[in-house]
């Protein structure tokens, strides 16, 4: 169970990596400015890039997590309602990963009217989820 652990917590901690950066590159591609072709075209390709490998990662987290739970019992049973609330955190931070995807394609076909700042805060949000399944995994608060 201990290896099962490790792997998922490597997968999970690369995952977020990817959600981390993933916004940061969308800000830059706020900034381009207009005529900067070669520019865009580099933060896209970094993007569309670094979202397939973020995918990835997600999978065998994700993969992981569930034996975890279902095969080794972590949070299951009564007194483990910080398993509920972690698994809404993962939840939403599938949500946020496909909204990451939308907001790339909304940025490779040029229809999105978000500015860097909206971007900036954007990318905020995976570090509260992060830190909300952490604080939920080891204080286990309920």
């Amino acid at each position: 169970m201990l290896w099962v652990k490790a792997f998922h917590i490597v997968f999970v901690a690369s995952w977020f990596a990817g959600l981390f950066y993933l916004p940061r590159i969308f800000v830059n591609l706020a900034m381009v400015p207009q005529g900067s072709d070669a520019e865009r075209a580099r933060l896209l390709l970094m993007a569309r890039k670094l979202l397939r490998f973020t995918t990835l990662l997600a999978v065998p987290a994700l993969a992981l997590g569930l034996v975890l739970w279902l095969h080794y019992g972590i949070g299951r049973g009564p007194g483990n309602g910080w398993m509920h609330a972690k698994l809404m955190v993962v939840l939403l931070v599938l949500l946020y990963h496909h909204a990451c995807a939308l907001q790339l394609r909304r940025l490779r076909d040029g229809a999105s009217s978000r500015s860097h700042v909206w971007y900036r805060w954007f990318n905020e949000l995976p570090v509260l989820m992060l830190v909300a399944a952490v604080v939920l995994v080891v204080v286990k608060p309920f």
